[in-house]
This record gives C-alpha cells, sequence and structure tokens, in this order.
C-alpha cells in the first residue's frame, strides 16, 4: 500500500467530556486485536492520552499539534509516524473546530482533518437528547464543506428505546450512525489535576481498562463499515517527515555539525521516564538518534545512577509533585545528576524536569542544581506560548523562535534566572526558565520536530564534552 493512501479516521466531538478518548482508545484496541497494525495520533499537545493509545496500539501514541509543528508538518509527521500501518486512528482535542484561542482554526480537530484529507467520526454523548442529536449533527455536518463529517458514534445511551429513538432521529440527518455505546464506568480512566493518570503510574489496571473499552465497541460499533469509511480516503502527495533530513545541511546554509565525527564513539544522552516522567514526544528521542546519540532511557524513582557514560540528560514532562518523596529519597541519583550539571554537560529540562533540577518541591529536597523551590498550587497555568532564545545556550542558539505550551499546577520561586531560559512574546511578555552552564530548563514544553536544531545543537555539545573526558 502507497503510505500516503494509509486508511484513516479522525476521531472528534462537539466539545470535551463526550467521550473521544474512550471510544479513540476503544477502536484502537479493537481493531488491534482484530489483527490489523493500528497507528495511534492525537490532536494537540497533551501527553497522556497517547500512552493509553500506546497500550491498546504496541506503537508510540504520536501528537499532531499544527500550533507546535506548523500545519505544513502535519502530514508529514502523519506519514512518519503511520508508516507500515494498516489503519491509523486519529483521536481529536476538545470539540471538532476548537483551537488555539483566537486563531480560528489552527490546531483543531477540523484542521487536522483537511490536512490529512480523513473522514470525522463524530461522538455524541447522548445522554440528555433525543430528537436534538440530529440537530447537532446537523450543524456540525454543515458549518465547514470541506470537513467531512462521515458517521456519528452515539455515547452515553440510556436504553434500547433511547437508542431507537436516536437512531430514528438520525436517519434523516444525512449521517450514518455507526456505533451506539451505553452508558458504562466499568472502563472508567481515573483522573487528576492534569487529566487522566498516565497509564505508567496504573499499568495492570489501564491494561484492563483498554481491553474492556474494546470489548465495548466490538459490541456497540460497526468495525466494518468504520473500517471500510477509512478506506475511502485520498493519496496525501506529501513525503514523511525524516529525521535524519531534517538534520542534514540546507543549501546556502550554516552546515549542520558532523556529530558522529566529533567523537569516536556516539555520545550517550540519558533520556527520564517511568511514572515520574511521562510527557515526551516519540520524535525528540528519534531526533537524538538521528543526530548522532545513543539514547538511554532511566527511572529517576528506581535507578540509583545515570546510564554508564551518560553525557548528556533530557528530562520532559510528568508528575514530579506526586512522587516528590520517592524522588526525594533516591539521593544517589539527586546526586549523580547534580554532578552532570556541574561538570558543563548539556542538561535539557522541561516542567517537571525544571521541578525536579530545583531546591525542593514542597520541601522534599531535589537535585538542588537550580537555585529555585517548587511548591504546588490551585491554580493552572495553561496555554500555548511564543518564545525567543535570549542566550546561546546548550540548547537554543540566541534568537531561536519556538512555540511551545505550559500546562501545570505548580509555581517556582523564582520563576526564572539570572539568564533566562525564554523570553516569551505571546500572549503575554516575560522571561522564563533557567540557563546556567549546559543546563536549559523551562516550564515550556516545545515539540523539537518544529526546530530540530534543538536536538542537534545538544548532541553536539554532548558529543564535544565526549571527545574531552
Amino acid at each position: 500500500m502507497n503510505g500516503g493512501s494509509i486508511p484513516r479516521l479522525v476521531i472528534a466531538a462537539p466539545s470535551s467530556g463526550a467521550g473521544k478518548t474512550t471510544v479513540a482508545t476503544g477502536l484502537m484496541a479493537a481493531f488491534a486485536d482484530a489483527g490489523l497494525t493500528v497507528s495511534p495520533h492525537k490532536v494537540g499537545p497533551d501527553y497522556i492520552d497517547p500512552g493509553y493509545h500506546s497500550l491498546a496500539t504496541g506503537r508510540p501514541g504520536r501528537n499532531l499539534d499544527a500550533y507546535l509543528c506548523g500545519p505544513d508538518r502535519i502530514a508529514p509527521l502523519f506519514l512518519h509516524g503511520a508508516a507500515g500501518a494498516d489503519l491509523a486512528l486519529v483521536e481529536g482535542v476538545m470539540g471538532l473546530f476548537d483551537g488555539a484561542s483566537g486563531m480560528g482554526e489552527l490546531s483543531s480537530t477540523a484542521q487536522v482533518a483537511k490536512l490529512l484529507r480523513a473522514p470525522v467520526v463524530l461522538v455524541v454523548d447522548a445522554s440528555s437528547q433525543s430528537r436534538s442529536v440530529a440537530a447537532l449533527v446537523h450543524g456540525f455536518a454543515s458549518w465547514d464543506p470541506e470537513v467531512r463529517l462521515a458517521g456519528v458514534i452515539l455515547n452515553k445511551v440510556g436504553s434500547d428505546r433511547h437508542e431507537e429513538l436516536l437512531r430514528e432521529a438520525m436517519d434523516s440527518s444525512g449521517v450514518p450512525v455507526l456505533g451506539a455505546l451505553r452508558r458504562d464506568g466499568r472502563a472508567g480512566t481515573p483522573s487528576r489535576h492534569l487529566g487522566l493518570v498516565p497509564v505508567a503510574e496504573r499499568r495492570a489496571e489501564a491494561v484492563e481498562s483498554v481491553a474492556e473499552l474494546a470489548a465495548r465497541v466490538r459490541a456497540g460499533c460497526d468495525l466494518e463499515a468504520l473500517l471500510a469509511l477509512a478506506r475511502t480516503v485520498p493519496e496525501l502527495p506529501d513525503a514523511p517527515w525524516d529525521p535524519a533530513a531534517e538534520l542534514a545541511p540546507v543549501a546556502g546554509a550554516q552546515p549542520a555539525p558532523a556529530v558522529a565525527a566529533a567523537a569516536p564513539e556516539k555520545p550517550l544522552i540519558a533520556v527520564a521516564g517511568g511514572p515520574a516522567f511521562t510527557f515526551s514526544y516519540a520524535e525528540h528521542a528519534e531526533l537524538l538518534a538521528a543526530a548522532g546519540a545513543e539514547v538511554a532511557p532511566f527511572d529517576p524513582l528506581r535507578d540509583e545512577q545515570l546510564p554508564p557514560g551518560t553525557r548528556g540528560l533530557v528530562i520532559g514532562g510528568g508528575f514530579p509533585e506526586m512522587y516528590a518523596p520517592d524522588l526525594s529519597a533516591n539521593a544517589p541519583l539527586r546526586a549523580a545528576v547534580a554532578e552532570l550539571a556541574a561538570s558543563g554537560a548539556p542538561v535539557s529540562a522541561e516542567c517537571a524536569g525544571l521541578l525536579y533540577l530545583s531546591r525542593s518541591i514542597d520541601g522534599k529536597p531535589m537535585c538542588g542544581v537550580l537555585p529555585a523551590e517548587a511548591r504546588m498550587t490551585d491554580r493552572l497555568t495553561l496555554g500555548y506560548r511564543e518564545a525567543v532564545a535570549l542566550r546561546d545556550n546548550a540548547l537554543a542558539a540566541a534568537g531561536t523562535r519556538v512555540r511551545g505550551h505550559e500546562f501545570h499546577r505548580t509555581a517556582l520561586e523564582p520563576g526564572a534566572g539570572a539568564d533566562p531560559a525564554w523570553g516569551l512574546t505571546h500572549p503575554e511578555r516575560r522571561v522564563e526558565g533557567f540557563v546556567a552552564g549546559g543546563v536549559h530548563a523551562s516550564y515550556l514544553h516545545v515539540h523539537w520536530a518544529a526546530e530540530p536544531s534543538l536536538a542537534g545543537r545538544l548532541v553536539t555539545s554532548a558529543a564535544r564534552g565526549a571527545a574531552t573526558a
């Protein structure tokens, strides 16, 4: 099968809370159980839902965010992630037409569906309506003629009679009903202050939940009709995203650093994982590897030392505040991280990583790399940001412009060091984060596929250290 013709569906909803994740994850698992190779994707910057997608399919859950990465990269990133798949399922974000605040359709599910030329299946919460469901679907189907709303899955249906009324109403809408799922809390996934609890924190229970979701979808959805719909897509003309090509020299530009020649061996970049650090985009490790690094995962809750030979460190987002006592108790690893940072090795830390490098979280000692204290608050900081690097550092050259995302309920005092990591330019102007030696630490989540030079610069710095160590 031509890569651009991969069968695909976008699973959307009129609003948050309708059951997109439940249905999308159940569909992924049901099709995977049927023997299909399923490629899972998520619109927007969310890190947690892709973990459930990965559990359902056995493949990395990948994000498609037109704000972070730009609309032109959506189809290439999709084709890269879906390579070799029989079917790709894309879970939407918020309501179908909701995108970046004040920016029209940018980063909305509708925009991604159009960029992928994919039909949309709308998940509708039918719990408090009957005939009105047809009016709702009609409105969504007619709002943007470029969005192909090709089917509906009725969710939270109360009874056989309720389903009958809903189907009768939908008969005149022109949009087929491809499934009806009863209200059922057995397959629920627990939530807390930033959304669902990540898979890594409840793997055994998550496996059971995903299996139950697959069973519900098999019983309530027309899988054959859904697969047939997915196969009606046109070919995408784009070439798949290629991390090696992204890091190759551009004609007329400054040549990219030859990382492999900078050291006799590949520099080892340790990447934090485990239950406390679950927020990571799959493309980051791929870019590090393409830039010439050996990528080694480690778990700060379990491992008392960094991987042998570590020359650089990446600590992404997650929930260190939930594990502060255990992270603090692992004093040997905290000391090893502090020693590596003091050596000048490149360290990239985002959000949770920023907190882990601080002196403490809610009074629990952390690595002490940064002169700051972290604490939990009741205030949610959430939204897209535009930023610029204010000075050369191990991650970004001065003047590098990025788009990122903030998502946390913690506060850091102070919020920026003498040399801040970023100057935020939109939607507000302020400085944020820390640059000190080889350390770049910030609340801002950045998708490196939009700016591959970040990975190249980090690996180049690590390779120089490896060559002289």
